[in-house]
């Protein structure tokens, strides 16, 4: 079953955070993951989201789970929780009850 990182924030400081931009690819692709959503211009409809949301997608749990306690992530994770404010949520895929 699928599972998903979902990702809202703002960016605090665009020169870090850029870094990790730069970075963050590589290691989700290593990981299985897919990015379906990377944007700097999300729409608020409802609350105070901020205007940056992204989504990747794994295979598993524990592909994504692998991917974000991974060396390779941890070693740039600080530039993005450093240069942004915001909430990330790891949530399965939804299966339709029989």
């Amino acid at each position: 079953m699928a599972s998903y990182l979902i990702v809202n924030y703002k960016v605090t400081n665009s020169e870090g955070y850029g870094a990790y931009v730069a970075a963050v690819g590589p290691t989700i692709i290593a990981h299985g993951g897919k990015i379906l959503v990377a944007g700097p211009d999300s729409t608020p409809v409802e609350g105070n989201p901020g205007p940056v949301t992204v989504v990747l997608e794994f295979p598993t749990r524990e592909a994504l789970q692998g991917w974000y306690d991974s060396p390779e992530y941890q070693e740039i994770i600080h530039l993005r929780t450093d240069n942004t404010e915001g909430s990330m949520v790891f949530a399965d895929e939804f299966v339709m009850p029989a």
